[in-house]
């Protein structure tokens, strides 16, 4: 098949408009095309009120080598790429020593099932409940002010992507489009098809609980088994080489081959594998503040009369400014029609994160609003510096919030003129449990508030309205990515302990759902290939 690229049509248009677009395309008669699948679509807002949709399509044509001779100078007509998956390896006949897999978020749920799929059997070890139990004991915190620190929104079945906008997209090299592995397995356990054609496709909350069940269910099936609330406490590693895991309960599992899919909260993991001495590195990261507008007002922004279309849904954004005193600061996690929630895993700590339903339907937009940090900022002599860093912040916030899992939050106008909110305006802020107005100057280093103070404004040229004096600040994002990554080498080992496989995003290696299951792939096709040599 040939893949034509680059494909424009007006915002309204039929399929039959899209067929005749391609024949033009391609110089084609309609007896001269067999077949047409449309491979992406995504709108182009550059011009908001001459919107247009742009498609990549998939075509078979009656003489396809004449059609590519042709166009053979045009990089918007290529061959369509084969991006079939195909199994690195096959599990060995009879009895081996079953790989298996801590943690069961994206990256660990991937490494699990390609595992199993390969015939491997893997054994996945996870701190957290099944989904729908965890689900109640997040809504305890979002409801009733009371944190289970092993179940919550960080720890449990399916990761901190559960509860998130469910966003599949992703800039991260892909040549192999194990990508598009990623989006056929979302699609077998139930999600929306669309996801493999629409540009930037995303799935929310609601639809990614059932998912990871099936996806838990194909891995049972295929002799894979999932324990819940084990929680691995210690690594018994003997001349470089990793041979046991010990249970917080006290059992101890045989394991010549892990795969390390931790999660980027998993603190005391963290700490337990710097006193075994794994070798870890300090990274960058970024913290900010949550940002709410009026969902109509980012769809006006962003499409102008198209606003509230059928076809576009709710409009996101994607901001970026280096301020002044050389600090970078971006959003991040944006979630139209979303709300912010609690995402703190520990005790005396608040962490917000945004969330939305498949619809993206709620009355707010939110985004995080974030600022490099770098290890020269917290220390990096210390690999676990990071987290200490993150940590102090998330305290302050549950100081500022009155110590109850409320967040602090404060309008606009007032962060930018500098004074503390005494009460909030009409946008109303969806943080749970619930909001306390507050100062939030004190809430993050002085470098962020200032970086902060300095793109906000000039957020708004790009969007008219971002500064709006009753949009609602909430802190604090701390969790965008690990502060730190467990280094492997070029066969996706820990660098210094052998069978070690560290994945995802805890290992420093992801961000983001399609990333992060990626990079399981990968790291399960690794130890395959190690395990069977």
């Amino acid at each position: 098949m040939i893949r034509l690229t680059e494909l424009r049509l007006p915002l309204e248009h039929s399929p039959e408009e899209l067929t005749a677009a391609v024949l033009q395309r391609l110089g084609l008669e309609p007896a001269e095309l067999r077949a047409l699948q449309i491979f992406k679509r995504s709108p182009d807002a550059r011009k908001k009120n001459t919107l247009q949709f742009v498609y990549s399509v998939d075509v078979e044509v009656a003489d396809e080598a004449a059609v590519l001779m042709r166009f053979k100078d045009d990089p918007h007509v290529r061959p369509t790429p084969d991006m079939e998956y195909r199994f690195v390896a096959r599990a060995p006949q009879g009895n081996f020593l079953r790989p298996v897999v801590v943690g069961f978020g994206p990256a660990g749920i991937f490494a699990a099932l390609i595992l199993a799929q390969m015939g491997f059997k893997p054994l996945v070890l996870e701190r957290g409940k099944r989904v729908r139990e965890r689900t109640k004991d997040t809504w305890d915190l979002w409801r009733r002010h009371t944190l289970h620190p092993e179940s919550n929104v960080q720890f449990g079945e399916g990761g901190a992507g559960t509860f998130s906008d469910g966003k599949l997209y992703t800039q991260i090299r892909d040549p192999r489009h194990l990508g598009r592995k990623v989006l056929t397995e979302f699609v077998k356990a139930g999600a929306p098809e669309e996801i493999l054609t629409v540009n930037r496709p995303h799935i929310g909350t609601f639809r990614l609980v059932s998912m990871v069940e099936k996806m838990r269910a194909e891995i049972e099936a295929l002799g894979g088994e999932i324990r819940f609330e084990a929680r691995v406490d210690d690594l018994i590693i003997e001349a470089g080489h990793l041979r046991y895991l010990v249970l917080a309960n006290g059992e101890t599992i045989r394991a010549d081959h892990v795969v390390l899919a931790l999660g980027h909260s998993a603190r005391d993991t963290f700490a337990m594998l710097a006193r075994r001495g794994v070798f870890m590195e300090a990274k960058p990261f970024a913290i900010g503040l949550r940002i709410e507008h009026p969902q109509w007002l980012i769809d006006q922004a962003r499409y102008g009369k198209h606003a509230g279309h059928p076809l576009l849904g709710a409009a996101d954004y994607k901001l970026v400014h280096h301020a002044k005193n050389g600090r970078d600061v971006y959003s991040f996690c944006m979630c139209p029609g979303g709300q912010v929630v609690a995402a703190t895993s520990e005790p005396g700590c608040v962490v917000t994160n945004g969330m939305s339903q498949y619809s993206r339907a709620e009355r707010n937009a939110n985004s995080a609003l974030v600022v490099n940090v770098a290890p020269a900022d917290f220390g990096g002599g210390d690999v676990l510096a990071g987290v200490e860093f993150q940590r102090r912040w998330e305290r302050r916030a549950f100081e500022l919030g009155g110590g109850n899992y409320d967040a602090p939050a404060q309008r606009v106008g007032d962060f930018l003129a500098g004074h503390p909110s005494e009460q909030l305006g009409e946008v109303i802020p969806s943080y749970q449990p619930a909001v306390k107005p507050a100062d939030l100057s004190s809430a993050l280093p002085d470098f962020a508030i200032a970086a902060l103070r300095e793109a906000i404004p000039v957020f708004d040229r790009r969007i008219r309205g971002f500064a709006l004096p009753d949009a609602v600040l909430t802190g604090v994002e701390t969790r965008t990515s690990s502060p730190l990554r467990i280094t492997r080498g070029e066969d996706y080992q820990s660098l210094n302990v052998k069978g070690l496989f560290p994945a995802g995003e805890g290992a420093g290696y992801a961000g983001g759902i399609l990333s992060a299951a990626v990079d399981g792939i990968e790291v399960a096709e690794a130890l395959a290939l190690i395990a069977t040599s």
